[in-house]
């Protein structure tokens, strides 16, 4: 499979570049760039540098996720569930990471805190209309497709 190269810069010199866990991984890996450990209280949410800014290719658009490890094993997330990297965006990327557990639960230099999917997306005009087309559903809601 071809690979997308999407240029990035170092902003701090202890930074790594992302990274995949396997060969097949969506997400590549992003980590924590700190002076020292971290720890979060329960409920608590803090901004976590990664020391990176990246280029992302016109037509597409990095998403920041959670990694599953350090979600279900230490109940931190990102806090806005998903992050969005525009392509104009030219910051560094940072993971607002919130402790959804019971614990205080510490974060590592370098530990890897999200990952980021880049992937393409369809820009829209939206246009006011009097009516929509219908569908089967309809205007049905949360839960309106699992009705027996």
């Amino acid at each position: 499979m071809d690979r997308t190269v999407i240029r990035f810069r170092k902003l701090d010199p202890r930074a790594e570049a992302p990274s995949y866990g396997s060969e097949w991984a969506a997400g590549a890996d992003l980590r924590a760039v700190l002076d020292a450990p971290v720890t979060l209280q329960p409920g608590q949410t803090a901004f976590f540098a990664t020391g990176l800014a990246v280029e992302i290719p016109h037509g597409f658009v990095g998403l920041i996720y959670a990694r599953s490890g350090l979600a279900c094993k230490k109940g931190l997330a990102p806090a806005n569930k998903v992050g969005v990297i525009d392509a104009d965006y030219r910051g560094e990327i940072k993971v607002a990471l919130h402790n959804h557990s019971q614990q205080p639960q510490t974060v590592e230099p370098g530990e890897r805190i999200a990952q980021m999917v880049v992937t393409p997306f369809l820009p829209a005009v939206y246009e006011e209309a009097d009516a929509l087309s219908d569908t089967e559903r309809g205007e049905g809601g949360f839960g309106s497709t699992g009705k027996v």
